[in-house]
C-alpha cells in the first residue's frame, strides 16, 4: 500500500547557489577558486555555466583541472542572459536535475549566470541563494546605482580588489559605501586572482565567502558546532 503522505525524511538534493553579475567582473574565476575551498571542506560539487551561444566559461572550467569535467554542464541562453535564470529557468532546472541524477551525494551546485546588468536576478525557484558580483574596475559608483543584482541578493561580492589603486578606487571606501546602501545583507571583498600573491596570506576573502556559504546555505558549520 502506497503511503498517502509524503516522504519527509528523504534526503533533500543538492542546494543550489547562484552567481551572478556583469561581463568581466570575475564569475568564472570566483568559481575557479570556490572550487578548492569548498572540496578542501568535503563538500560534493558540480557547476552549470550559462553563455549566450556558447560553453566558453563551462570548458574553461572543465580545463582547469579543478574538477571532474563531468561535473560541469554548460546551458547556452540565446537571448537575454537573465532569461534562463529568471523568467525561464528551466534548461537550468534541467541540468541540475540531471547532475544530481548523476552524482549521487552532491552536496551543491554552483550555477553561474551569463553577464548581465545590474538588473540580472535569480529566480527562487532554481536557486536557493544567490550572490552577485562587481568588480572594482567598473567604477567606485557601481554600488549607489542600486540595481536589483546589488540591492536583492543574499551576498554581493566587489572584486578585484588588488587592481583598485589601478583604476583610481578607494577600496575602503566602495566596501563600506556597499555595506551602508545594503543594510543587514553582508558585503564580501575579494581578490580571484591575487596577481603577484599567492593568496596564503588570508586576505583573498575567499575563506569568508566559504564561511558565509558553509552558514547560512550548506548549514555544516551550524551541525558541527551543535554536534560539539
Amino acid at each position: 500500500m502506497t503511503h498517502p503522505f509524503p516522504d519527509f525524511t528523504a534526503p533533500a538534493g543538492p542546494a543550489r547557489i547562484g552567481i551572478g553579475g556583469p561581463v568581466g567582473s570575475g564569475k568564472t574565476a570566483l568559481i575557479e577558486r570556490l572550487i578548492p575551498a569548498l572540496t578542501g571542506r568535503g563538500i560534493s560539487l558540480a557547476v552549470i555555466t550559462n553563455d549566450l551561444v556558447t560553453d566558453e566559461d563551462a570548458e574553461r572550467v572543465r580545463r582547469s583541472g579543478l574538477i571532474d569535467p563531468a561535473r560541469v554542464r554548460a546551458v547556452e541562453a540565446g537571448a537575454c542572459p537573465h532569461t534562463v535564470i529568471r523568467e525561464d529557468p528551466t534548461l537550468n532546472l534541467a541540468a541540475a536535475e540531471d547532475l544530481d541524477a548523476a552524482f549521487p551525494g552532491l552536496d551543491l551546485i554552483l550555477l553561474e549566470s551569463g553577464g548581465d546588468n545590474l538588473a540580472s536576478t535569480f529566480s527562487l525557484d532554481l536557486v536557493d541563494w544567490w550572490m552577485f558580483v562587481i568588480d572594482v574596475g567598473q567604477g567606485d559608483d557601481i554600488p549607489r546605482k542600486r540595481g536589483p543584482g546589488i540591492m536583492q541578493s543574499d551576498l554581493l561580492v566587489i572584486n578585484k580588489l588588488d587592481l583598485a589603486p589601478y583604476v583610481h578606487v578607494d577600496a575602503a571606501a566602495i566596501l563600506r559605501e556597499a555595506r551602508a546602501i545594503r543594510a543587514a545583507r553582508p558585503v564580501l571583498g575579494c581578490c580571484c586572482r591575487p596577481y603577484g600573491r599567492d593568496g596564503a596570506d588570508g586576505t583573498d576573502g575567499i575563506d569568508a565567502i566559504v564561511d558565509l556559504i558553509d552558514r547560512e546555505v550548506l548549514f555544516t558549520r551550524a551541525a558541527r558546532q551543535d554536534a560539539g
